[in-house]
């Protein structure tokens, strides 16, 4: 007879992200998500497989829960610039303060373990940052069109710029950094893009 679940794994996985982003997955132990969850090992490893499966189905979660839905937010918003500074202003107040204050951004924490180099949790990686990257493309595309980019600007190694600033930003404020501060340095970046116009 088969073994029955008797849990929603759709729970499981959102108490496994919300222990991965705040402590790290790497510095997690299985201990600690069977504390979390409630479950034993045999259940953990039988539904998701070992710790490398599971980071990376929290990963997965991560990106379709926390990120794609901004993602696409910024996709749809047609003010070009004004639209990337509203993104920016919206994840620096979420990484400075709220629920989830200074625990940066699981994909971003994520970069800078080991666990990066894992076949199943690369792609992952990957997938999100192709999404952000599409997502400021298109933003500045938009903006382009508009006349408030610099004629001469490579709107690819700008929406690459984009990302990387959210990941600084990400890492920053994990590590304490003030709002204005990060705020400032995007700022920076926005203006070395457009026209004295927009400024």
């Amino acid at each position: 007879m088969p073994d029955i679940k008797h849990f929603d794994t759709d729970v499981v996985l959102d108490q496994v992200v919300s222990l991965f982003w705040q402590r790290g997955a790497d510095t997690t132990g299985i201990a600690e998500i069977v504390e979390k969850t409630g479950l034993s090992r045999s259940s953990l490893y039988a539904t998701f497989g070992g710790k490398a499966q599971l980071h990376a189905a929290a990963l997965g979660r991560y990106l379709e829960r926390q990120s794609r839905p901004v993602f696409d937010a910024l996709t749809a918003d047609t003010r070009g610039v004004p639209a990337i500074a509203a993104f920016f202003e919206r994840l620096v107040a979420a990484r400075c303060s709220g629920e989830h204050a200074r625990w940066g951004c699981l994909v971003t924490n994520t970069h800078a373990t080991t666990g990066g180099d894992l076949p199943e949790i690369r792609e992952i990686l990957n997938r999100h940052h192709d999404a952000l990257q599409a997502a400021m493309r298109t933003a500045l595309e938009t903006a382009r069109a508009d006349g408030q980019l610099r004629t001469d600007l490579d709107v690819d190694a700008a929406a690459e710029a984009l990302a990387l600033q959210a990941y600084a930003v990400n890492l920053r404020s994990r590590a304490g950094a003030e709002a204005a501060v990060l705020l400032a340095g995007v700022r920076a970046v926005l203006d070395g893009f457009t026209t004295t116009e927009e400024r």
